[in-house]
Parts: structure tokens; sequence; C-alpha cells
């Protein structure tokens, strides 16, 4: 135990020697937070309300003000239709104009729409939008306004069948320009779970960037391997007969702390720094703790066994700076860290289920959005905990290989 205690305070020396790879460690997956999570805002939260529009209307009957008062209450008052509008869309001073055919109040009539039965006819209302709208947005822009057309359908209609039963004043009501009707939306749209929280940018980018960091350590790891064997310290060990299982406890544990720093700082930069950014807060509010810290452990391990197994298998610094981004990179594409899982196609979601880092990033997903408790993470879990095992054995089986080829 002295022994181990010993080559651990050796392996924090060395540590903290290095304060500058330290403070890589530290600070390069903090830095991957914010500079994807203010970049990718907008992909999780399209800025639908304050897109500059216009509109062009044709119409001077009763329901297509009502239709653009709505519009504007949720997106803005309308700007001024510029003469040459589409030219103001092809530059982007304008993101899109809604265009109304004159005939657009009596065809959202809802017995205009039953006489023309299956004919097929032009839509009465366009929207035309800049060349370089992201499809994601232009899809919300199209579902509200197609939402928002229904809603006055359904309205009127059950405005005519009072009207019809005798109430006659409810019809003049509905018909004046001014009357929107209930501004209570038709159907109600709410996320399963406890903790009803909205996925943002925040939220995919923490785990997924924290998940980076704490496999990160691969570059560490080896690079202090290699140093302390080309400077003999492996050789006196071996000479004063440290068994290979001690001295490849003494490099997981400090790397273990190390990762339980990085997870600490990238959390509180989720929760504090994000805001002061502009960017959401990381929500960790009624989630289960002893799941996330049972997910944290368990990448913490992976990583680390990994890394011990990459340090055992590379000969020299070139190999080491060269392996190790490819091998950090790879499961980071593959694994759903640089490009979110969900944007990817179905065969491409197949094969990030191989990747550790998919399995520590669901993990966190599963608690932090799904509200998942210790039996939700644990296949995860207990996954990341087989890779740790596997790789921690062939690091030691190659470490006795080594050494007695070399005694």
């Amino acid at each position: 135990m002295s022994m181990l205690l010993a080559l651990i305070k050796k392996e924090m020396l060395a540590l903290l020697r290095d304060l500058h790879g330290l403070a890589a460690l530290l600070l390069m997956p903090v830095l991957f937070i914010v500079i994807m999570s203010l970049a990718l805002k907008d992909v999780y939260n399209p800025p639908i309300q304050v897109l500059p529009y216009a509109v062009d209307s044709q119409d001077a009957g009763t329901l297509a003000p009502i239709l653009l008062d709505n519009w504007a209450k949720e997106h803005g008052a309308a700007q001024a239709l510029p003469t040459d509008w589409s030219q103001a869309l092809l530059t982007g001073e304008l993101k899109y104009v809604i265009q109304l055919d004159a005939d657009t109040s009596e065809r959202l009539m809802p017995s205009a729409s039953a006489a023309r039965g299956a004919e097929t006819v032009a839509p009465p209302i366009r929207l035309l939008v800049e060349p370089t709208m992201d499809k994601a947005l232009l899809s919300g822009l199209q579902g509200q306004l197609t939402g928002l057309v229904s809603a006055v359908q359904v309205r009127t209609l059950s405005v005519v069948l009072e009207a019809m039963s005798g109430n006659a004043a409810a019809l003049g009501a509905a018909q004046s320009p001014g009357a929107s009707g209930s501004n209570t939306p038709l159907v109600e749209v709410k996320r399963t779970g406890s903790l009803q929280i909205k996925p943002t940018s925040v939220q995919q980018n923490v785990p997924a960037w924290l998940v980076f960091g704490m496999f990160f350590v691969m570059s560490a790891v080896s690079g202090l391997w290699l140093v302390e064997r080309d400077n003999g310290v492996m050789a006196r060990l071996r000479s004063f007969g440290v068994p290979s299982h001690a001295i490849l406890l003494s490099k997981v544990l400090p790397y273990l702390g190390v990762n339980a720093l990085q997870a600490a700082l990238m959390l509180s930069v989720g929760v504090w720094l994000m805001p002061l950014l502009g960017a959401d807060a990381l929500q960790l509010g009624g989630i289960h703790w002893s799941a996330l810290l049972l997910v944290l452990a368990s990448i913490s391990a992976a990583a680390v066994g990994l890394a011990i197994l990459v340090a055992c298998l590379v000969r020299t610094p070139a190999q080491a700076g060269a392996v190790v981004p490819i091998v950090n990179v790879l499961m980071a594409a593959i694994g759903g860290i640089m490009v979110p899982k969900f944007v990817m196609p179905s065969f491409m979601q197949r094969l990030a289920e191989l990747s550790p880092m998919n399995w520590g990033l669901e993990g966190l997903l599963t608690v932090l959005l799904r509200a998942g408790d210790v039996g939700a993470v644990l296949p995860y879990a207990s996954r990341l905990l087989w890779f740790a095992g596997v790789t921690f054995v062939l690091a030691l089986l190659l470490l006795r290989g080594s050494r007695l080829k070399n005694a």
C-alpha cells in the first residue's frame, strides 16, 4: 500500500510540474463548450420571432387581416414592402415575404373550402424566403403559418355554426377586421418526463464536450508514460520489483481526479458562465445526482483505461502525437460529440452506438434531459465499466510482456 501511495505521489508531482499541460486538459473542453454552444444556439432555438419580413397582400376581405394580426403578435410588425422586394429577399434584407392573393379571405371560409372539394387550385398564401434560409427554420415558419391558417378556419367555422343556430351577432363580430378570436392554441405541446427541460445548444454541448475532454487525458497519459520510459524511470521501477498492476494503478487514480476536476469545471461553466455570455443555462435542478455521479465515474474509468492502453501501445512521441488525436477525433465524430446523433442517418446512428463516447453522452443526456435514475443509466455505465476493465487488462498484459522481453 505504501508503495502504491508513493507511486501516486510521484505521478501527482509529475502532473503538477506540467501546469501548461494540466491547464490544457481543463480549459480546452471549456473553450469547446463556449464556442460550440454559442455557435449552435440558433440551431436549437431558431430565431423565428425576430426575422425581418414584409407582407404583400392583395386581399381586401375580413379573414386575411385576422390572419396577419395574429402572425404579427408572434413575429413582430411587418416591415414596409419595398418596391423591389424580390431584390430585398435576394440580398437578405428581408428574410421572408408573405403573399396573399385577392381571394384569400374567401378561400379561408370553411364553406368555400368544402365547395372546392378535390379541385386542384393554386394556394392563396405563399411564403417566399431568402435563398440561404436554413431548412429547419423554413420548416418552422411553414408549420406556424399553416397552423395559424387552420386555426383561423376552425374558429371561423365555429362562429358560422353559432350564427346558423341563431346567434347572428357572433358572425358579424367574427368578420370585423379587428376581431382575431381567442388566442388559445388548438394544440398544446408538452415534453415527456418530469423535468420538462427544453433541449438547447448548452444541454447538448456541455455533456458532449465533457465526454470529449475526459477522453482527452490520453494525450497527457501517453506523453508522461513515454517521458518516464525514455528517462529510465520504468526500468528503475522494474529493478525495484514494483509489480505491473501497481504501476498502472498509480497512473489511473490521479487521472480519475483530473477527470473529476474537468467534470466539475465544465458543469459549472454550463450553469453559471454560459448565461452571462447570452446562452441558455445548463439545467441541473431535479436531476438524479447519484445517476449523474455513476455516469461520470464510468466515463472517467473508460477514458483512463483507454489512455493507459494507448500509452502501452505507442513507442515514440511521434506515434503518440499521431495516434491519440486520431482516436479521439474518430470516436467523437462517430459517437455524436461533434455532430448530434439525432441528425445522423440511420446507419450512422447504429455506428455511433459502438463508440464509448456515445455511451457516455447518452448516459449524461438520460440524466440531464430524460430525468433518468440509476436504473436508467445502468446500461450505459455497465458498458463503460466493461470497456474500462478490458482496456486495463490489455494494458496490464502488454506491460508484463514488455517487462519479460526486457528482463
